[in-house]
């Protein structure tokens, strides 16, 4: 049948070199197709031919002359090419336009952005604000139900989602955009953790984004990542508590209002670092690879404490002497 189809292709093609389909066929490339209502998407199921192609979209309204599109496609050697997905139709598109979009695969695409070191529930938030992901409200499910449907029983899900900026077809739903952020954190845990650094206070991969989540929320300068790690690092080795903040409030939940107060550093809770010993059970945030990165390979030096200067970056200390001295100068003439 393909060959036939061809054939006829070719006379077509000859006769419109002498008579007046040449004209007709010329109008053709030059007028837009027509826009689909009531949206403006083409969608191309797997497995569609050419041909029927061509009839859906005259059923849909977009071309008037289909088999001029057939033509053009056998012209363009594209008549093999047609990549399923779904295509925006836009006005003033001319059929070689639209051919195009849909042989080199230009689907419609959104995107959505997951911001390294928000929280996992601040990350569900902003998939369900997302206009084209949103409606699922996935927010309202626990997590526990969320990592069911994501093949995850029994895991928490904190950390577990990578943090960048992802593409999808317009029909991908919310648990598609957690499925594929969490995919994507298996595999670049996966590869920082087969080139980590030797003789780390750490045994596991899952350790290591624990302790990754810890140094995201500390700084968000890159260049004292590593500094960080290496303080924690350290700190792990001599049996020293983390006593890191972003543990304290992670663990104060939602009764976190802005203020640590010394209560709050006292209280038992299974994340605070200033109680407990060693890291805490879950990660509390989402780390990108540098974070990652620092927590399997930490600068080397011999810094035990840092504390903010105020302006995002920190100042770090050998000895609690120091450090004292850089908290009275950086933090508490601040509230003097």
């Amino acid at each position: 049948m393909t060959w036939r189809i061809g054939f006829l292709v070719l006379l077509f093609s000859a006769g419109l070199l002498g008579g007046g389909l040449w004209v007709d066929y010329q109008r053709f490339l030059s007028t837009a197709v027509g826009v689909p209502e009531p949206e403006p998407y083409l969608d191309i199921p797997r497995g569609t031919s050419l041909r029927a192609l061509s009839a859906q979209m005259a059923r849909e309204g977009i071309l008037e002359q289909p088999y001029y599109f057939i033509v053009l496609a056998y012209l363009e050697g594209a008549q093999r090419r047609i990549k399923a997905g779904e295509y925006a139709v836009a006005p003033g598109m001319t059929p070689a336009a639209l051919l195009g979009r849909i042989t080199e695969g230009k689907v419609v695409q959104f995107a959505i952005t997951l911001v390294e070191g928000r929280t996992f529930r601040q990350a569900l938030a902003t998939i369900d604000a997302h206009e084209h992901f949103g409606g699922d409200a996935l927010s309202s499910l626990t997590d526990a139900e969320l990592m069911a449907e994501l093949g995850r029983p029994g895991e928490h899900p904190e950390g577990r989602f990578f943090p960048d900026t992802y593409l999808f077809p317009r029909k991908a739903t919310g648990l598609d955009v957690l499925r594929r952020a969490m995919e994507r954190m298996d595999r670049v845990l996966a590869e920082e953790w087969s080139q980590r650094e030797p003789r780390l206070p750490i045994d596991t991969a899952y350790e290591a984004l624990i302790l990754a989540s810890i140094i995201e929320k500390e700084t968000a300068k890159p260049e004292e990542r590593p500094a960080i790690g290496g303080v924690f690092a350290r700190r792990l080795q001599q049996g020293m508590k983390l006593q890191t903040d972003p543990t304290v409030i992670y663990g104060m939940g939602e009764r976190y209002d802005g203020d640590i107060r010394r209560a709050d550093l006292r209280e038992p809770t299974p994340y605070n670092t200033y109680v407990i010993q060693g890291l805490p059970p879950t990660p509390i945030a989402l780390p990108g690879r540098a974070a990652i990165h620092a927590a399997l390979h930490p600068a080397e030096g011999d810094a035990l404490y840092f504390v903010a200067r105020g302006d995002g970056s920190h100042v770090f200390s050998r000895t609690l002497e120091e450090h004292q001295r850089a908290v009275r100068r950086y933090i508490l003439s601040e509230g003097g």
